[in-house]
């Protein structure tokens, strides 16, 4: 019975400042080194045989501390598909400020619709686009070969992959928040069904 675990990265120095952080590079703060480590905590019990994250530093970051705590040296797998949605213009700026600037319901449309880009960036649906295309040749595979896969990446990323394995509505996923550095859990039946989901707190 394999199993799929899904992790967004620790808080970023951003995240704490309140920040749109998209693609921008940014690394985790002290609490987000916290929320990584009770992540690993977390999954001590479970058996993890590989492990995939994006190419930016908070995601990668936050998987070298959880396998650290899990004392486990498993193969892991870096792709730019797992990367954050990038959020264009809004990248570095502060959200209520954004919010101020362009209006509230504005934002919120940027943010949470599937197919609306913000300005100069990508939608969700862009990102499930060149997210679920790898997760379909490189990751399914893995499970069907019945191992435990971790993937530690990034709000939307992620979002595009509960949205996909779920198989959630436009509508569904727009009240979708994943928390940082709390493990979603994915179990499987051989024949690939979806059994069970759920967090671990």
């Amino acid at each position: 019975m394999p199993t799929l675990i899904i992790l967004r990265h620790g808080q970023s120095t951003w995240n704490l400042e309140n920040r749109f952080t998209g693609e921008v590079d940014i690394d985790l703060s002290p609490q987000g080194e916290e929320e990584a480590k009770h992540a690993g905590i977390l999954l001590k019990n479970f058996r993890i045989d590989l492990a995939f994250t994006s190419v930016l530093k908070r995601a990668a970051h936050t998987l070298s501390i959880v396998l650290n705590e899990v004392e486990k040296k498993i193969p892991v797998f870096k792709s730019k598909a797992l990367n954050e949605r990038n959020y264009g213009d809004l990248q570095g700026s502060n959200k209520t400020e954004t919010e101020k600037k362009f209006g509230v319901e504005q934002v919120h449309i940027w943010r949470r619709s599937f197919d609306v880009r913000p300005p100069n960036g990508e939608s969700l649906k862009d990102t499930f686009e060149r997210t679920i295309p790898y997760y379909q040749k490189e990751i399914d595979p893995q499970l069907q070969a019945n191992k435990n896969v971790l993937i530690v990446a990034h709000g939307n990323s992620l979002r595009a992959i509960m949205m996909y394995l779920e198989k959630m509505s436009e509508a569904e996923i727009a009240d979708i928040t994943l928390a940082t550095g709390l493990p979603r859990v994915y179990k499987f039946a051989s024949d690939m069904k979806l059994l069970e989901v759920y967090y671990l707190s």
